[in-house]
């Protein structure tokens, strides 16, 4: 005879069963789009077009932010020489001061004219929908690069939202920077031309940010490091990596180049 609690045990197990084959089915059969009614600020992808040493980019962001959700919304066409890059800077976004982990992070370039342009590779939203850390797991968002200007990427961050903006000088020659600059919109063409599913654990801010870099140095930066898994202690490793262009502690940068 079958006890009643096997019994009970065997269902609980057959019914956990059929709820993971559910989601396995489900998780397979959707696929990354374009076609959705996408968040206002990601609804434009850019688009960027080479003809020897300029590029010209479609779809810059440049809204006027007057709050953390209010805005004019506007999106631009320029033109830029890559003869003129001439820095780099990272940006860093933890979204909690007692557990630094979760964090957002982006770079920014400047230019000899005094222009700058940023780029921020982000879970794309769709109306209504907010970011969450375990649903980015689970095909929830789609991956982006939104090209903007820094007075819209970062100062909306800085000056709007509740959470602290490190914006670290990057130890880089002009050389490197308009590579990983040219690496990066070339990924924003190809996701322009396929789209892909963002994945908070392999396919997330940081970890595109790290394969740009180590493909111009190849295993420079550690993408098994736990710093990198919680990005909001990624600008330990930079720093430990001599990539922040200042000296001291991780403390004393902290301090230094934190712009609210």
């Amino acid at each position: 005879r079958v006890r009643p609690a096997v019994t009970r045990r065997r269902l609980m197990l057959l019914a956990v069963a059929v709820v993971v084959l559910v989601l396995a089915v489900a998780w397979a059969a959707r696929h990354p789009s374009h076609d959705r009614n996408w968040a206002v600020e990601q609804s434009i992808f850019p688009h960027a077009e080479f003809d020897g040493s300029r590029v010209t980019i479609r779809g810059i962001r440049n809204f006027r932010w007057t709050g953390a959700a209010a805005y004019t919304p506007a999106w631009e066409e320029r033109s830029y020489d890559l003869d003129q890059v001439a820095t780099a800077w990272y940006v860093l976004v933890p979204f909690s001061e007692k557990f630094r982990g979760p964090a957002h992070a982006f770079v920014s370039f400047g230019f000899d004219d005094g222009r700058y342009l940023a780029i921020s590779v982000e879970a794309r939203r769709e109306v209504g929908e907010s970011y969450g850390v375990v649903a980015g797991v689970f095909r929830r968002y789609e991956l982006i690069y939104v090209v903007g200007d820094e007075q819209d990427l970062i100062g909306r961050r800085a000056v709007f939202d509740d959470d602290e903006v490190f914006l670290y000088p990057v130890r880089a020659t002009r050389e490197a920077a308009r590579a990983v600059l040219v690496a990066m919109l070339e990924r924003a063409n190809q996701l322009h031309q396929q789209p892909e599913f963002y994945n908070t654990l392999t396919n997330n801010c940081t970890l595109n940010l790290v394969r740009h870099v180590n493909q111009l140095s190849p295993g420079l930066v550690p993408t098994a490091s736990w710093r990198i898994i919680l990005p909001g202690y990624s600008d330990a490793v930079v720093h430990r990596l001599g990539l922040i262009d200042s000296t001291g502690s991780v403390p004393d940068i902290r301090a230094l180049f934190r712009i609210n």
